[in-house]
């Protein structure tokens, strides 16, 4: 197998007392959907963080393209194509889909104009449309503020926004939480097409379903660790259950 794109060895988080990453790896390769679960409290949310430059670990090494690096910031672990999308969405509920992909990276007019405010606005609207349309998310209304919109709608966009400006890795915590049956299947395939184009899937969620239709490995987390990495082909929810409350003792990886 060929270098993992991205890996984390060893790592170790704490809040005063309480030790949310006890020596915990994971890694992922490229063209890979790999999930990440565990129960509460496993340490799932701490990694990701850690992994998406919005904390930084106590100890451990994380190695990017097998080199290691540091994140300071999210802002690093973005500079290398690597996005993440939480929970929260993060998208701006006044501002239309196309606003929301381009918040904070917004195209410029050249020389003075650019410098005084002035943004490619069309430019923006015709990458914006062609690389949702690219992705298959399902957006129809491209000048309505995003919080008029369904869960499902929102989700697309916010996943769709992070595969956009997503080159190697991409994040998505529990992209399925509170949807629906027809809105969940418009967001698993677009984890599948975003997989597609050679980036990196890590996907952190509760449903075992989900995480077996989609996922090539799996990646058991259980009190701060990784306890076990299993072929989502050649598993179960019963032996991903067992690896998760230590009913069954998991494999881990090389």
């Amino acid at each position: 197998m060929t270098t993992p794109i991205y890996e984390a060895r060893d790592i170790s988080r704490s809040y005063g007392s309480v030790r949310a990453l006890e020596g915990a790896n994971f890694d992922v390769y490229p063209g890979e959907i790999s999930a990440l679960i565990g129960d509460n409290g496993a340490g799932k949310s701490t990694l990701v963080r850690i992994l998406s430059g919005a904390e930084q670990p106590n100890g451990g090494q994380i190695l990017f393209n097998g080199e290691p690096i540091q994140l300071e910031t999210p802002t690093d672990a973005r500079s290398r194509g690597i996005e993440t999308v939480f929970q929260d969405l993060a998208l701006a509920n006044h501002l239309d889909p196309i606003q929301n992909m381009y918040l904070g990276r917004e195209l410029m007019k050249p020389g003075v104009m650019g410098a005084l405010g002035f943004m490619q606005r069309s430019a923006m609207k015709n990458e914006g449309k062609r690389a949702f349309s690219e992705l298959g998310a399902t957006v129809r209304n491209f000048s309505g503020p995003v919080g008029g919109m369904s869960g499902g709608q929102r989700q697309a966009i916010a996943v769709a926004r992070a595969a956009a400006w997503a080159s190697e890795v991409i994040f998505l915590d529990e992209p399925t939480a509170a949807l629906g049956v027809v809105q969940t299947k418009g967001v698993m395939d677009l984890i599948r097409r975003i997989r597609d184009k050679g980036i990196a899937v890590v996907l952190i969620s509760h449903s075992m379903p989900h995480v077996l239709d989609v996922a090539d490995r799996v990646h058991v987390l259980r009190h701060g660790k990784r306890v076990a990495v299993m072929d989502a082909k050649s598993t179960n929810v019963e032996e991903l259950v067992g690896a998760m409350t230590g009913a069954l003792d998991g494999k881990e990886a090389a």
